[in-house]
C-alpha cells in the first residue's frame, strides 16, 4: 500500500519525468531551484495537472492513466492539499474553511461541523473556530488549511512550501508543530520546500528534482553527504566537480583536472569543501600539494570573520579563508590567484 509516481507531463518549456514512491506514514521533502517543477508534482497527484504519460496510483487504485484513459478528478481523489498561501475562504470561518470539504462531498452540516470542531480541537484553535481568516494569524491560518486538508481523512497529503509565508519567528513553532500533527497521520506526505531546515525537520526522506527529473533520493544526511547536483552542492555551501576519472585524476568537460584519492574509474563527482582550499598569490615550488589550478578572484563575501572567495577559471572554485588570510594576501576581484587542495581532502564517488 503506497503512493507511486511515474508521471510524464509536458509543462510549456519543462518535460516533467517524475518517478517516485512514498510508503504509508512517509514524509518526502520534495527540494529543487524555481522552475524545476516541484509545485508541478503535487499539482499532478492533486489532480489538478493530467499526465501526458505514466501512472498515478495510491494503494493500487489508479488515478490517472492516459493509457488506460483512467483519470480521477480532484473531488474523488484521497488527497488533501495545503497551498502555500493557504487558500482559506476569506468569507467563512474556520470551522466552516474546515467543514468545507465534507460538506462538497455531501456529508451533512451538523456532521461536517462536529469533524471540523475536532480537528480545530487537535490544532489547538477551538477559541477560533469563528474566526475569518482575517482574524488568523499566519501561524493560526496555516494549522486551519492543515486541518481543512485532513478533514476529508486522505491517503495522501500535499503540502506545497507551508511555511514560506510564515515569519522567520513565527516559522519555528509551526514548523515544531506540523510535525507533531504529520507524525500522527497515518498516510503519505509530500512537503515541497526550498529551506533545507523545513526538510530535516519535517522529513524522512527528500527527492531533489532538477529540471523535471528526480536526481537524487535518501536521507538529508544520504544528499548532503554525496551531492549529485549542483543545486544540493550551493544548499550545503560545497563545491561539485563532474567529470571523468582514470588513474586517480578527474578531468571536466573544460579539461581541468582534479587529482582524487581511491576513486573508481568512470564518470565521477569530486566534492572539494571551501574551507580544504588554501589560496596563494604564486605557484608554491616547494608544495606536496598534488592539486593546483590559477584562476581570478571573482565574489568576496564576508562572513563574520571568514571569507569566501570565488575563483574563476577553467575549475571555477568557492574558497574559505579567514578574514586575517584576505587582508595579508591584500585580494580585490580580477586579480591572479592560485587555489590549491590536497587529493586526501578530496571526497570521490561514482556519477
Amino acid at each position: 500500500m503506497t503512493l507511486r509516481i511515474d508521471a510524464g507531463v509536458q509543462l510549456g518549456p519543462l518535460a516533467l519525468a517524475v518517478e517516485v514512491g512514498v510508503q504509508p506514514g512517509e514524509v518526502l521533502a520534495v527540494l529543487g531551484p524555481n522552475g524545476a517543477g516541484k509545485s508541478s508534482l503535487l499539482r499532478i497527484v492533486a489532480g489538478l495537472v493530467a499526465l501526458d504519460r505514466g501512472r498515478l496510483t495510491v494503494d493500487d487504485d489508479v488515478l490517472d492513466d492516459p493509457v488506460g484513459n483512467v483519470f480521477v478528478p480532484p473531488d474523488r481523489r484521497p488527497v488533501g492539499m495545503v497551498f502555500q498561501d493557504y487558500l482559506l475562504f476569506t468569507n467563512l470561518t474556520a470551522l466552516e474553511n474546515v467543514a468545507f470539504g465534507l460538506r462538497a462531498r455531501g456529508v451533512g452540516r451538523t456532521t461536517a461541523r462536529l469533524r471540523a470542531a475536532e480537528l480545530l480541537d487537535r490544532m489547538g484553535l477551538s477559541s477560533h473556530a469563528m474566526a475569518r481568516p482575517s482574524g488568523l494569524s499566519g501561524g493560526q491560518a496555516q494549522r486551519v488549511a492543515l486541518a481543512r486538508a485532513l478533514a476529508t481523512s486522505p491517503r495522501v497529503l500535499l503540502l506545497d512550501e507551508p511555511l514560506a509565508a510564515l515569519d522567520a519567528t513565527t516559522r519555528t513553532g509551526v514548523r515544531r508543530d506540523l510535525r507533531h500533527h504529520l507524525n500522527d497521520f497515518e498516510g503519505m506526505t509530500i512537503v515541497v520546500t526550498h529551506d533545507p531546515v523545513d526538510a530535516y525537520a519535517l522529513a524522512d526522506s527528500v527527492a531533489i528534482v532538477d529540471h523535471g527529473e528526480v536526481v537524487q533520493r535518501g536521507t538529508i544526511a544520504d544528499v548532503t553527504a554525496h551531492p549529485r547536483s549542483q543545486y544540493v552542492a550551493d544548499l550545503i555551501g560545497t563545491n561539485l566537480v563532474a567529470g571523468d576519472v582514470a588513474n586517480g585524476v578527474l578531468v571536466t568537460s573544460s579539461g581541468a583536472q582534479v587529482v582524487v584519492a581511491g576513486a573508481a574509474p568512470g564518470p565521477g563527482f569530486a566534492m572539494i569543501r571551501p574551507q580544504a582550499i588554501a589560496l596563494q598569490r604564486h605557484v608554491a615550488t616547494d608544495s606536496s600539494v598534488r592539486n593546483s589550478w590559477t584562476g581570478t578572484i571573482g565574489p568576496i563575501d564576508l562572513l563574520g570573520d571568514r571569507v569566501r572567495v570565488g575563483v574563476l577559471g577553467a575549475l571555477p572554485l568557492t574558497a574559505e579563508i579567514t578574514a586575517a588570510s584576505l587582508a595579508e594576501l591584500d585580494l580585490q576581484p580580477g586579480d591572479a590567484i592560485v587555489a590549491s587542495a590536497k587529493a586526501t581532502d578530496i571526497t570521490a564517488y561514482p556519477a
